[in-house]
């Protein structure tokens, strides 16, 4: 056991492989998931919640060793070359399940999921040295927000041992307006920011308030229009939920991509 709390990270991984591969219009995000370690302090392991691993059931990865999963397409040969061999933590597994049934929360150890891209790209640039054991937690396939805050609640003890908590998804996730010309998709992307920048970060707001803006976070401007499907937006609930001794998110990282406005939150 710990006498401090781990932190709690949202960060957005960007698209694909591309804050591996250089991309210019990633080179912001890629230079703060690169610096992002250098301030925390050095976690006992690493549970990553993926906006690309859904389950019917919240599912526990176990393997000892797990494997890469190249979940993208389209991408240079070079792109399905990368290796991420930090170990998995069976035990670790085994607590964050008991945490869960604890919690009334139906959960499945899986000792066959790999890493997805949405924990080998932010890993890869935070701790390259992939000397950290990580295990990763899906999400629910109901997508339902309140739900998430709960796994994030119950996962909270965590923090008191060590466990350095990510969630790794994108504050903007609307496909078909990446690279839109329009001006009117920045200016959306950037109301539908500040919203979220407010609930997590405004004294004025408490822990319930901040609770039941993200429970309904669809009430937030341009919501549906930011996430189409809001896969990527729910490892922040999960954050906030296991981030709740810690009230007040920092704003770690705002900047554009893909000529969106995306940000990173950090809860300490």
């Amino acid at each position: 056991m710990s006498n401090t709390l781990m932190p709690v990270v949202f960060v957005p991984h960007g698209g694909g492989p591309m804050p591996l591969l250089g991309d210019v219009s990633h080179r912001e995000l890629t230079a703060f998931m690169q610096n992002l370690a250098q301030d925390l302090p050095t976690p006992k392991a690493i549970l990553v919640i993926s906006a690309h691993w859904e389950e019917p059931l919240a599912h526990v990865s176990s393997a000892p060793n797990p494997a890469m999963m190249f979940d993208y397409y389209g991408f240079p040969p070079e792109s399905y070359e990368f290796r991420y061999p930090a170990p998995g933590q069976p035990q670790l597994a085994e607590d964050i399940a008991q945490l869960l049934h604890s919690n009334n929360i139906p959960v499945i150890l899986d000792n066959q999921r790999g890493y997805d891209h949405g924990t080998f790209v932010p890993l890869l640039l935070s701790y390259p040295r992939a000397d950290i054991p990580v295990v990763q937690l899906s999400l629910l396939a109901s997508l339902d927000p309140a739900a998430h805050i709960a796994l994030g609640n119950a996962i909270a003890p965590l923090r008191e041992q060590g466990v350095l908590i990510i969630g790794s998804g994108m504050s903007f996730h609307n496909m078909r307006a990446f690279f839109s010309p329009s001006p009117a998709v920045r200016t959306k992307s950037d109301n539908f920011d500040q919203w979220l920048i407010e609930t997590l970060t405004s004294d004025a707001l408490d822990y319930s308030q901040r609770a039941g803006r993200l429970a309904h976070w669809t009430n937030a401007p341009e919501a549906r229009f930011c996430h189409p499907r809001e896969e990527h937006l729910l490892p922040l609930h999960v954050c906030f939920g296991a981030a709740k001794a810690s009230v007040v998110a920092q704003h770690n990282f705002g900047g554009y991509l893909l000529g969106t406005r995306v940000s990173g939150f950090l809860w300490q």
